[in-house]
């Protein structure tokens, strides 16, 4: 798990030099006889737009990789359509790559791009009105011909009608360069143009100074069957980078340093929300003593915990692909049942579908965590754009008094602390425990600091082993829901343990023995004894960042956790008080959080959705908010938020 990692304070030295065609050299060396400017910046937003197959994915995962292993600090948003080949040259058909690299503390993939690279016109068309006046845009000209340009509504082309006055263009045959400089391969045309995104890959890692060595042995793995399309590539890519050093074009490059105050010390990676979730999860079982199943069926966007648990078995880690959302539920609490760390994993639409084993699984009260990487809904929905809708889904989206604890991770790296959350929760109390992340961050990614062994919580449980009950007349019997007095946890006794066995099922239990029971008080009873376990859960209070006493607080959860503070940070640097806190716990929620809204004036609850916490907000505390909410399937933008935030303080 760790055979990736980079520090960026240990990269600091290696940042002095240059990559000059693939090769390091001195920074002396690196404009070649220095009639080329060096420009220092302290951030850049780079935004690769293509279609589907362009392989923009793959381009910015490679910048994004060379970018964490120079030491800059990160944050990326992967941006694609749901279909797998969406048409080519369609504006639905775009993917999208946006990547934002400082030399300081960032906390968002930027709102507008410094930098566009548009492979064809329809992902021009369909990215420019985020691009700034003055920002620079890499256009593939070989695309902009009569019929592609008319797909997307173009009559004129935009390269040539002064439409892109006031912005820095450059045209570059990105197709036409990559099969020149792929000729010797003795790849078909339409091999050798699949290369392109390396092409501009190459120019962009030029044009940024982006360490090259790794991309170049990715490339030779990737590929290692097919060797002559792994050189191609490499071609391809080195081409770019000597493109960008000899043509006139581009007269400047760029330097962003490492940010090397921006980390506490210690070993970095760079880490997707979905991979940091998977990690958790591994560490939470070893942490357990326990092996980790997962029971899952394949869903966007958390298809890839699946893929990346299935990888783990060195680690006792046990993944069942099910036939449908049912079955891999199903599969998971029985797993629960027999001793492991449970898992299921899922997306709005399987949440749905497993809603009834979630509440046998409140019934059984056994340990169970149920991923939610939220998209947009509802129904299918939008599948590859996120949102946080599934709440109140969460909170209550079961029949009966079916209580859940649920919490949040706020940023892709936090997603990692999160897992181990929830498997303590679960497994201190015996419950099924919702952590809902979304796809921002189960794409996005972020450097995460690899924490030590040491550092990580004891998550050991005790199994049941002997009889825990003496009846009247003496005999020592075994009560399934006999509980612990502090937790209200009943006992966990492994199938097969002799003397210790007990009924499950999803009808109602007689409190202490665990008889099927139909007596209405003895229903009422237990009713009342799982919602006090669950408002029971120790959760930590709620810490409020409030520097300048403000009366206007802006509260969190989940994803929004990464604009809300940029946008807290522009309000105070133009010195409008305002105070923050976040939300990871949301049931139950921090024992302090009453006492903090009673302190403010105004409660402004920004969401990706119509005002979910917001309704539970008012519900539990009685407190007015203000709601901000989007539901576009794009995360908030940092100044758009501000300016709302700002609006909203004055009113």
């Amino acid at each position: 798990m760790t055979s990736q990692v980079s520090s960026p304070a240990e990269q600091a030295d290696e940042a002095s030099e240059a990559l000059v065609g693939g090769q390091r050299a001195p920074r002396s060396d690196r404009a070649g006889a220095g009639d080329k400017e060096i420009r220092r910046l302290d951030r850049v937003i780079i935004r690769f737009a293509g279609d589907s197959g362009d392989g923009m994915q793959l381009t910015g995962d490679r910048f994004t990789s060379e970018t964490a292993s120079f030491g800059n600090d990160l944050s990326t948003l992967p941006n694609f359509p749901a279909e797998i080949r969406a048409p080519a040259g369609t504006l639905p058909g775009v993917s999208s790559f946006q990547l934002h690299f400082a030399d300081h503390d960032i906390l968002t993939p930027g709102d507008a791009p410094d930098v566009l690279v548009a492979m064809n016109p329809a992902a021009l068309k369909a990215n420019i009105d985020d691009v700034p006046r003055g920002a620079e845009i890499i256009v593939n000209t070989d695309e902009f011909t009569k019929r592609p340009m008319a797909k997307v509504g173009y009559h004129t082309s935009p390269l040539e009608d002064g439409s892109l006055e006031g912005y820095r263009v450059h045209p570059v045959p990105l197709t036409t360069l990559t099969v020149e400089a792929l000729k010797e391969f003795g790849l078909s045309r339409k091999e050798a143009e699949r290369s392109k995104n390396m092409f501009a890959l190459g120019l962009l890692s030029w044009m940024y100074h982006r360490p090259t060595e790794n991309t170049e042995a990715f490339l030779r793995r990737k590929f290692a069957r097919k060797p002559q399309i792994a050189e191609a590539n490499v071609a391809a890519f080195r081409a770019g980078w000597n493109f960008g050093e000899t043509t006139e074009d581009f007269a400047v490059s760029y330097e962003v340093a490492p940010a090397t105050h921006a980390f506490p010390p210690g070993v970095y990676r760079n880490i997707s929300g979905n991979l940091a979730l998977s990690y958790g999860l591994i560490a939470a079982s070893r942490q357990a003593d326990l092996p980790l199943y997962l029971g899952s069926y394949p869903i966007t966007p958390a298809s890839d915990i699946l893929h990346e648990l299935s990888r783990h078995k060195n680690f006792g880690v046990r993944t069942f692909q099910a036939e449908d959302e049912i079955a891999g539920i199903g599969a998971a609490l029985g797993a629960a049942f027999g001793g492991s760390l449970a898992v299921t994993t899922t997306s709005g639409p399987g949440v749905a579908l497993k809603s009834e084993t979630i509440g046998l699984a409140v019934s059984l009260e056994l340990p169970l965590v149920v991923v939610d990487i939220q998209r947009g809904g509802p129904s299918t929905g939008l599948p590859t754009k996120t949102e946080q809708a599934d709440l109140l889904q969460a909170m209550y989206g079961r029949n009966g008094e079916a209580p859940v604890p649920v919490i949040a991770p706020r940023t892709p790296a936090d997603c990692f602390d999160t897992a181990l959350e929830a498997a303590r929760i679960a497994l201190t109390y015996r419950t099924p425990v919702f952590l809902l992340s979304d796809g921002y961050l189960a794409n996005g990614s972020e450097p995460w600091k690899i924490p030590e062994p040491d550092e990580l919580p004891d998550l050991r449980v005790q199994f049941t082993t002997t009889p825990n009950h003496q009846l009247a007349d003496g005999t020592e019997a075994f009560w399934p829901y006999k509980r612990d007095p502090h937790t209200l946890a009943r006992p966990w006794a492994v199938p097969g343990t002799p003397g210790l066995e007990h009924r499950i099922g999803g009808i109602e239990k007689q409190d202490g023995t665990g008889n099927i029971s139909y007596d209405p008080a003895n229903h009422d009873h237990m009713v009342r004894t799982r919602q006090a376990k669950i408002d029971g859960i120790e959760v930590p209070d709620l810490t409020v960042d409030d520097p300048d006493h403000a009366r206007t607080l802006v509260l969190g959860w989940g994803s929004t956790y990464g604009p809300i503070t940029a946008a807290v940070r522009r309000l105070r640097n133009d010195h409008t008080p305002i105070a923050q806190a976040h939300l990871r716990h949301l049931n139950p929620f921090p024992p302090n959080l009453g006492t903090i809204l009673a302190r403010y004036d105004q409660v402004i609850i920004p969401e990706m959705n119509l005002g979910q916490l917001a309704t539970l907000i008012r519900a539990t505390y009685l407190t007015d908010t203000h709601s901000h909410t989007q539901v576009n399937g794009m995360p908030f933008k940092a100044e758009q938020l501000a300016t709302a935030l700002k609006e909203a303080i004055d009113a």
